[in-house]
């Protein structure tokens, strides 16, 4: 078996191994081909029964900035704690060229019942399991796909304290998965912070 610090060898893996995520970016646009580049590559993520049900909303300009805006108001709703992350979030979206919204369209969840012919309970449950699943493989997938273009990009899960009114303002329907990803060129390198070792994550049966 090949040791572990030969990880570097393989492109794909110091890709992994060296994504980092950034708050604050250049004052520099992000250009519509590698935007694209890398929205493509996050609707190649595997997605239950290849339904695809998910959706990527590009905001950049003024509905970027009114997004920015509407955290930060709904921010003075929360604890100190929270409401401090939630203003952090605000000012990443600020600095970001672009900011790319990924949700659910539900349609498998609606569509479930159908395709496997399950009791509409029991199947809302499954089904919605599989929608946040497969958002989150195409939401890795973009902020691989950023890295390896020499972009940077932080995925603002505290946003899901907002969820209803983030997706309000994208005008998509109240879903189970919402992320919002600053995409842009770092102002500067960050190291990240150190993760566990192996001995503690991993359990062999």
């Amino acid at each position: 078996m090949r040791k572990l610090e030969g990880i570097f060898e393989n492109e794909t893996l110091r890709v992994i191994a060296c994504r980092r995520s950034v708050r604050v970016f250049l004052d520099r646009p992000v250009e519509e081909d590698i935007l694209r580049v890398i929205l493509h590559a996050a609707n190649q993520a595997p997605s239950a029964h290849n339904q695809q049900s998910w959706r990527f909303i590009v905001l950049r300009g003024k509905k970027k900035d009114e997004l920015a805006n509407l955290v930060n108001l709904k921010a003075g709703d929360f604890p100190r704690p929270s409401s401090a992350l939630l203003r952090m979030a605000s000012r990443s979206i600020i600095s970001a060229p672009v900011v790319v919204a990924v949700a659910n369209t539900g349609e498998l969840i609606s569509r479930g019942t159908e395709l496997f012919q399950v009791e509409k309970e029991p199947a809302h449950d499954f089904f919605r399991i599989m929608e946040i699943q497969s958002s989150a493989a195409a939401v890795q997938n973009l902020l691989l796909a950023s890295a390896s273009l020499g972009l940077s990009t932080v995925w603002l899960g505290v946003l899901v304290l907002i969820k209803k009114d983030v997706l309000s303002f994208l005008g998509e329907p109240e879903g189970e998965f919402m992320a919002v990803i600053p995409v842009g060129y770092a102002v500067k390198p960050n190291s990240g912070p150190s993760k566990q070792p192996l001995e503690e994550v991993v359990k062999y049966l």
